[in-house]
Parts: C-alpha cells; structure tokens; sequence
C-alpha cells in the first residue's frame, strides 16, 4: 500500500512540473516583435479604410426601370459580343 501510494505522489509530481514547462521549440515572441505585429496590422486597418472611402458610394436616385432595362441590355451585347 504504501508502495502505490509512493508511486502516485511520484507521478502526480511529475504530471504537475511538466504542466509548467513551455514545450521546446515554441519560444515567445520578444516585446519589439509584438509591437511591430501590431503597428503593421494597424497600418494594414488604416490603408483598407482608406481605400473605402476613396471609393465612390452610390448616390442620386435609384434606377428607373427603363434605365435598369438599357443597362440590361448593354451587358448582354457587350457579352455578346466579347464571345464572338
């Protein structure tokens, strides 16, 4: 009996200090890294946002059917065309 008990305390403290070990390998990142990652990820936000609003929203009135039908129409013979 105290033979099983002496082996689970043994492995239990075993289990527990390995918990705490960082595996080999996988080594954390230094502070500067981290900052870097980051500026670069905010430069990345800032240039999408930018080019968003660089783009021109929708404005004026919505299209009127005759003009959504001209328009319609345009494509198809442009396609037309383009498979000839």
């Amino acid at each position: 009996m105290k033979t099983l008990v002496l082996l689970l305390a043994l492995t239990l403290s075993g289990v527990a200090s390995a918990q705490g070990k960082r595996p080999e390998g996988k080594q954390q990142m230094r502070h500067e890294d981290r900052q870097r990652l980051r500026e670069d990820m905010n430069q990345v936000y800032r240039d999408r946002d930018r080019s968003r609003d660089a783009r021109p929203e929708r404005q004026g009135r919505p299209m009127s059917p005759e003009q959504r039908q001209k328009l319609r129409q345009d494509v198809q013979d442009a396609n037309r065309q383009l498979k000839r």
